[in-house]
């Protein structure tokens, strides 16, 4: 990992943090202060705590991307914030399968569940919204697909002549 991509997770993480204080602060207040039922409470904390973190993502962590709308970009977090939500709740489920559902478990396994999110949180965001990001991983494609094409090339090649 560069110093750059190194200095930009350590950002990503101030602001994954200060937003999962968010979501759980309003999470407990709404639920035990207002005493709304908890899903409901927790839809609007995780709402809250989303637009939150794109706000302050944007504006902390990643360089906007100039060639789409704010609000196709917007669509895209939220898109890939829905993957990781669904990939936090798979690794629950598969780390719960087979174990005893006490607190300390439950713990460990949601530790282990975020750390995995976060890092597919901070690299799809990186992949698919930082504009600075952008020009490298695309030259790297082309490479990518220059040098798969040289294979099939030699490959075709080769077969023709056995």
């Amino acid at each position: 990992m560069s110093r750059k991509t190194a200095k930009q997770f350590a950002r990503f993480a101030v602001v994954g943090t200060t937003t999962f204080l968010i979501d759980y602060v309003l999470l407990m207040v709404l639920s035990h202060a207002f005493g709304m039922d908890p899903v409901p409470a927790g839809a609007i904390s995780f709402t809250v705590s989303l637009v939150t973190n794109y706000l302050v993502s944007m504006r902390f962590v990643f360089t906007r991307r100039e060639d789409i709308s704010r609000r196709r970009q917007f669509g895209l977090f939220v898109l890939l914030s829905l993957a990781a939500l669904i990939l936090n709740e798979l690794i629950i489920w598969l780390g719960m399968m087979r174990i005893e559902n006490t607190p300390l478990n439950l713990t460990i396994v949601k530790v282990l569940a975020t750390m995995m999110v976060t890092l597919w949180n901070f690299f799809s965001r990186s992949r698919w919204l930082d504009a600075e990001r952008r020009p490298v991983l695309k030259a790297r494609g082309r490479a990518f697909r220059r040098k798969i094409r040289n294979r099939w090339v030699k490959w075709r090649r080769k077969r023709r002549r056995i």
